[in-house]
């Protein structure tokens, strides 16, 4: 049995490093293969052929990585044990033609993106990144870190029904940001001044995929500084967990018993479907390649995914003290508790008995804590990964991860001890 977790601040100051360096999917992933490297993982292209040799490798694809370790000797039929997650967050998404404004004030057109609480984004300064493709093909990472654009709301003396009604956003008409002032709206004006900023050549940017973020860095909060407040963290928490423990599985030792995976997907906020998102064939590919590379037939294709266990990890429902009447009366999953099992037989999270009987063996291996979660039967319950995962691959599938409040806000808040848990509990996990 490993040692004991304990609680150790390094950890949690690292997911705030990790968190302000990943304002994107595509810096998230960067950021992910960076610790990876120093771990001595190394990159493989799709497109070359694979070899059969052992260590860590990676695959990124757009905002996208699935990284894995092969030990020494592993058979061509050894089942995978992956730690599922994803990296998008809702946000507000640059349109292909982004300059607008009136009345005087420069504005950029945006999109929503994902579910996000609108009201978290306005009067907050934001900055973008994303990435951007020039006429060669090739892509740049872009990051505006500073105060750049602000959803400004509408003061209350011209819209009194807000103490009577609540505050109600259009999402076309009133989550549209400004960045600065002038009567004359040209068109190419925010891209020239991207390339600028990165130092492209006036012109080269035929392509985006911008977004907006808070650039209010993460924080310690409350008296005792046992809370976290931060951006992102659904679901950059359990992407920075999950690469800090395939390093340390890796970076080992002994060699593990099966092959440990890290998926990271985008997209998951808007349903998976795409090429990087986990209903695509990123995931599958990467293991039945992994197979083969090592001389494997179909037949070990099969017996390997047969073996395989996914712990699709991702944020959920702290308990609410001002709303837990919309919490199952006997599920109050606490911040600093441990991460979470989550449950639901309708199929919206993929854990079932044998999944729970895995996930608390890996935390007893870590002396870690957990808890459990069920949505009250009067609200709609969430999804994830995991059931996708599941049902796509045949891999048997748990649902686990930390449970946080303002969930989809601009800003999340979390226990400052369960980051940490949840990394012992994963460690545990790709190690048995």
């Amino acid at each position: 049995m490993t040692e004991p977790a304990r609680f150790d601040r390094g950890h949690t100051d690292d997911l705030m490093t990790f968190l302000a360096a990943s304002p994107s999917p595509y810096h998230a992933v960067a950021t992910a293969a960076e610790r990876l490297e120093k771990a001595g993982f190394r990159q493989v292209a799709e497109t070359a052929a694979w070899d059969g040799t052992s260590g860590g490798k990676y695959v990124l694809r757009g905002g996208a990585i699935v990284a894995w370790y092969v030990p020494e000797g592993a058979a061509p039929h050894t089942p995978f044990r992956i730690v599922g997650a994803h990296t998008d967050s809702p946000n507000l998404r640059v349109k292909p033609l982004p300059d607008s404004g009136a009345h005087g004030w420069r504005q950029v057109a945006v999109e929503i993106y994902g579910g996000p609480l609108l009201n978290s984004w306005l009067d907050r300064d934001l900055g973008l990144a994303g990435r951007l493709t020039l006429r060669d093909g090739s892509t740049r990472l872009i990051d505006v870190d500073r105060p750049l654009l602000r959803v400004p709301q509408l003061a209350i003396h011209l819209d009194r029904s807000v103490t009577a009604d609540g505050l109600k956003l259009d999402k076309q008409r009133h989550m549209q940001p400004v960045w600065g002032l002038g009567r004359d709206v040209r068109d190419g004006d925010l891209i020239a001044f991207l390339e600028e900023t990165a130092g492209i050549p006036a012109g080269e940017v035929t392509g985006w995929d911008l977004m907006t973020h808070s650039v209010e860095p993460p924080a310690y909060l409350g008296r005792d500084r046992e809370l976290l407040a931060g951006p992102r963290m659904d679901n950059l928490l359990s992407v920075h967990a999950g690469t800090a423990a395939l390093a340390a599985v890796a970076s080992g030792a002994s060699e593990p018993a099966s092959i440990p995976v890290l998926a990271a997907f985008d997209h998951e906020e808007n349903g998976s479907q795409s090429d990087t998102g986990a209903d695509g064939p990123l995931l599958g590919n990467v293991l039945e390649r992994s197979v083969y590379a090592r001389g494997g037939s179909y037949e070990d294709r099969a017996r390997a995914f047969a073996g395989t266990v996914c712990l699709s990890s991702d944020t959920g429902h702290a308990v609410h003290p001002n709303y837990a009447e919309r919490h199952d009366p006997t599920h109050h999953p606490r911040v600093n508790g441990g991460p979470i099992l989550k449950v639901n037989v309708n199929n919206r999270y993929a854990t079932d008995g044998s999944g729970r009987a895995e996930f608390t063996a890996a935390c007893e291996a870590a002396d870690v804590p957990f808890q459990s979660f069920v949505s009250n039967n009067s609200m709609p319950c969430g999804t994830t990964i995991g059931p996708i995962t599941a049902a796509r691959h045949g891999i048997r599938t748990v649902d686990i991860g930390v449970a946080i409040l303002s969930m989809h806000s601009a800003r999340e808040l979390c226990g400052a001890d369960d980051p940490f848990l949840l990394a012992n509990a994963l460690t545990a996990f790709l190690e048995r």
